[in-house]
């Protein structure tokens, strides 16, 4: 067996590369078959790392048949005993300024042989641990950085540690540098696993507060809007001519920030899966007729005009009236906001060919939709601004259209029409 030197630790990558020249062919299989065993075991993920290290350093010191040996992996200013043959070892911290073996290979970064320990001062009244003189001590390092220092000693048998084992520990140290960047890089997973887990707790935390914050703002805002509306419809008995256009905005204003509060609280629900259809059956063009009556007075505040359009013998429909009646206000006063004066604003209701369905729809002469932004107008506080549209709100209500529809088993949608603005539509089962 011919050896060719020693390896500069800096140099060196992971794997291994071999720093001997090796012609007896069975040290050659010997030396792969330990190389194999260590790679099994730095890939076996089931073992604690103390474990799998611990088992690293007995397959060393089987193939140098060394029966002492140590891992001292760099902490700070010291060094660590990771693992140990003599187990009660394990644990214990040796300063790198003490006068040792491992403290000179972890200074110098280079391996040491010593051929007789009782000769060497760095042994003085340390020798009775040891049987044999000769001693190994190899620098795990990366990128000429040291990550730890492995010990070999007391070789088994009449014979003794030589000079040429210490390429073989070289080798197996490449290995133990994997082994332990390998943990290193468990270790950062499983903190950035813990950091993410602390802050989904948390934010699930605040999650629920603002819910429940939510929850109480409008159960608290229903009370003082249904007060104010009440006022209001007495005050509306009394106003005069001159007062009463700002009466009706007034209740208009009210109207819609109590729509509002509604979809809020009932988007929640439906969110949350905790929403009751609460079906009956209605004719469409009664529903149609009241949806209409809800909004007629902004309609003429702003000059638009109302019509409607329904396919003859419609049957009825099963359905929660609250919940689509509430759709069909949102829809229009969405229509409403983008329609100017002497515009005209049309909802119509029609069998869908092929199937027992009621398409509803509400058509406006407003701007129109472009077609990249018609799928995303439907998702949560999504509110798309044109030109000088200044119009506050909370970005729900077609959100809550959405959930209310397929809550019933329909589809909702959106086009743009050929003569100028846009149909939003619907789809609901008869029963």
């Amino acid at each position: 067996m011919k050896r060719t030197g020693q390896n500069d630790g800096d140099k060196r990558g992971i794997l291994p590369t071999f720093t001997a020249t090796i012609t007896d062919l069975g040290v050659a299989n010997r030396l792969l078959s330990s190389l194999a065993r260590i790679v099994q075991l730095i890939t076996a993920q089931r073992l604690p790392y103390e474990a799998r290290i611990d088992r690293v350093l007995r397959v060393i010191l089987d193939h140098l048949g060394a029966e002492q040996g140590s891992i001292m992996l760099l902490s700070g200013q010291s060094l660590v005993i990771k693992a140990a043959s003599r187990t009660e070892l394990i644990g214990v911290s040796q300063p790198l300024a003490e006068t040792s073996v491992a403290s000179w290979v972890a200074i110098h970064k280079k391996p040491l042989f010593i051929p007789d320990i009782t000769r060497d001062p760095r042994f003085q009244k340390r020798t009775s641990a040891y049987r044999k003189n000769a001693l190994l001590s190899v620098p795990v390092l990366r990128d000429n950085r040291l990550i730890g220092v492995i010990n070999v000693s007391d070789k088994a048998g009449h014979t003794d540690l030589l000079k040429d084992d210490i390429a073989f520990l070289i080798d197996f140290s490449a290995l133990v540098l994997s082994l332990i960047i390998q943990e290193g890089l468990s270790e950062q997973t499983r903190q950035q696993r813990n950091i993410l887990r602390q802050r989904n707790q948390e934010l699930r935390r605040q999650e629920t507060m603002r819910a429940e914050l939510s929850r109480m703002l409008i159960h608290d805002l229903k009370g003082p809007l249904s007060e104010v509306v009440a006022n209001l419809d007495i005050l509306s008995y009394s106003a005069t001519d001159e007062t009463r256009e700002f009466v009706t905005a007034a209740q208009m204003g009210c109207d819609q920030a109590v729509r509002m509060a509604e979809n809020l609280a009932t988007t929640g629900k439906m969110e949350d899966g905790k929403q009751e259809l609460l079906k009956h059956a209605i004719a469409p063009a009664m529903l149609l007729k009241e949806a209409l009556s809800n909004v007629k007075g902004l309609a003429a505040l702003k000059n638009v005009t109302l019509d409607s359009s329904l396919a003859p013998d419609l049957p009825d429909i099963r359905l929660d009236r609250v919940l689509i009646l509430r759709v069909l206000q949102n829809l229009l006063m969405n229509a409403l906001h983008y329609s100017a004066p002497g515009h005209t604003i049309t909802v119509g209701c029609e069998p869908v060919a092929g199937r027992r369905q009621l398409c509803f729809s509400v058509a406006d002469q407003g701007p129109g939709i472009p077609e990249n932004e018609q799928a995303m107008i439907f998702e949560k506080y999504v509110r798309l601004q044109r030109g000088q549209d200044l119009r506050t709100g909370t970005g729900l209500g077609l959100y809550f259209c959405k959930l209310a529809v397929r809550k019933h088993r329909g589809l909702v949608g959106v086009e743009n029409r050929p003569t100028g603005g846009s149909r939003f539509f619907f789809t609901l089962p008869l029963q």
